[in-house]
């Protein structure tokens, strides 16, 4: 007669209920912004660029992203209120306080590959053939937009890459993008001198 042996697992599962915040306000998220950018993405962008954290945080690295792209949304104010508007929906819940020094080393300790991986990942066209004024007879229009220009820091290594202009003494960063035309779709941006 065959034995079988059944060996208890290893491992235990443990559960619990956690309540919180339901849909878009839910933790990790920034209101109709997860519509866009679920946070499933920016995990899966996290870990492809490797900064996703090394330890648990009271800042981890997904909260990280949300917040660079709520600092490109409220260019004009500091990252305190940045944070408050980030974390406006989730009145009633323990949220962390974090200082503006703490929301800079978040900055820093993200760095810039996950939101490059992040943009190349959603921009793209947006119309269907059919939409109208996106063609112009077989050729899909766009449009090129170069104005946009941001002065940055005087810094030596700012210098090296971008180097003075004759009409201001810092250096100048300068955006250019492509747009798709009819729905104004971010196709392309590239920074440089």
């Amino acid at each position: 007669m065959p034995r079988h042996c059944v060996l208890p697992s290893p491992l235990t599962a443990i559960t619990r209920t956690v309540t919180v915040a339901a849909g878009r306000f839910a933790p990790g998220h920034l209101g109709e912004l997860t519509a866009v950018v679920p946070f499933e993405l920016v995990d899966a962008v996290l870990a492809e660029t490797r900064t996703v954290q090394q330890r648990l945080r009271d800042l981890p690295s997904r909260v990280g992203v949300y917040f660079l792209l709520a600092m490109c949304l409220f260019p004009e104010v500091g990252y305190r209120l940045v944070w408050d508007k980030l974390t406006a929906g989730l009145s009633g819940m323990p949220v962390v306080c974090p200082s503006a020094k703490a929301l800079r080393d978040l900055r820093r300790r993200i760095g810039s590959a996950p939101v490059r991986a992040l943009f190349e990942v959603l921009a793209g066209l947006l119309a269907r053939p059919t939409t109208p004024g996106v063609r112009f007879g077989p050729y899909r229009t766009v449009s090129f937009d170069g104005c946009s220009s941001l002065r940055v820091p005087d810094s030596e290594r700012n210098r090296a890459w971008l180097g003075r202009t004759s009409h201001h003494g810092y250096p100048t960063l300068e955006l250019m993008t492509l747009v798709e035309t009819g729905t104004r779709a971010l196709v392309g941006a590239v920074f440089g001198p």
